[in-house]
């Protein structure tokens, strides 16, 4: 009785890689920041999960994961330095 939710499931989520599961956690906790309205908050989120789409392994996710950490990693200081919180 379980095994054919289970199959449904495993179809779905093999489709996605581990860079999509920390897309998905960035728009999330980038979402509590912006409503903190906090922007040191927001900038170390955006150092910490470019950190992680850097550090991935290139082999578990496409290539433009590495650009969108290189570049949230440059824009993440940016924004904690400019925070006026």
């Amino acid at each position: 009785m379980v095994a054919f939710p289970l199959q449904v499931v495993d179809g779905i989520l093999r489709q996605y890689s581990v860079a999509h599961a920390i897309l998905v956690l960035f728009v999330v906790a980038l979402l509590a920041g912006l409503l903190k309205k906090s922007g040191k908050l927001t900038g170390l989120q955006l150092t910490v999960f470019g950190l992680l789409f850097f550090l991935t392994p290139i082999s578990t996710h496409p290539v433009y994961f590495q650009w969108l950490g290189l570049g949230l990693l440059v824009a993440g200081p940016v924004v904690f330095i400019a925070a006026e919180d």
